[in-house]
């Protein structure tokens, strides 16, 4: 659905750049496992019966599985692949819709502000993520601190 992006070095990316990452259907599957992996076996993500009688009116994801997933969005996009040096921090976040059992989510990605890092070979990039349902919903977003390799003489960026 959406086009493939080559990784991006910290000098090839300019305060103002928008990009939307390729987009992925939120499966049960991805809510059983995420129970499994962060021991968060609420009864909103597990219990069918409970989670009817909630204003969501059915289970849904955990807010850390959606950002989870919009991570791997953005991997799998290949923005910042084979460039991120470390994610440095989440700022801001805030969850505002639910993410229910096959909602396809996608990131939108600005890039906010740069700042050169101590270190010559790296920068500080921050991000504004938003991501986005299958409804053009926004149902979280904030920002992403991530550090990128700068553009090495003589290779190609």
């Amino acid at each position: 659905m959406k086009a493939w992006i080559p990784g991006k070095y910290f000098d090839d990316l300019h305060v103002g750049d928008e990009f939307t990452t390729v987009s992925r259907t939120v499966t049960e599957a991805d809510i059983v496992n995420f129970c499994g992996v962060s021991g968060d076996f609420n009864q909103l993500h597990t219990d069918v019966e409970f989670a009817a009688k909630t204003t969501f009116g059915q289970r849904i994801a955990h807010g850390m599985c959606g950002m989870t997933i919009a991570s791997g969005c953005l991997n799998r996009s290949g923005l910042i692949e084979g460039t991120t040096v470390a994610f440095k921090g989440i700022r801001e976040w805030r969850f505002s819709a639910p993410i229910h059992i096959n909602d396809t989510i996608y990131v939108n990605i600005k890039v906010k502000n740069k700042t050169v890092g101590k270190k010559p070979d790296r920068g500080l990039v921050i991000f504004w993520v938003s991501v986005v349902n299958q409804h053009e919903e926004v149902v979280m977003e904030g920002q992403w601190d991530i550090l990128l390799s700068r553009s090495v003489e003589g290779e190609p960026s």
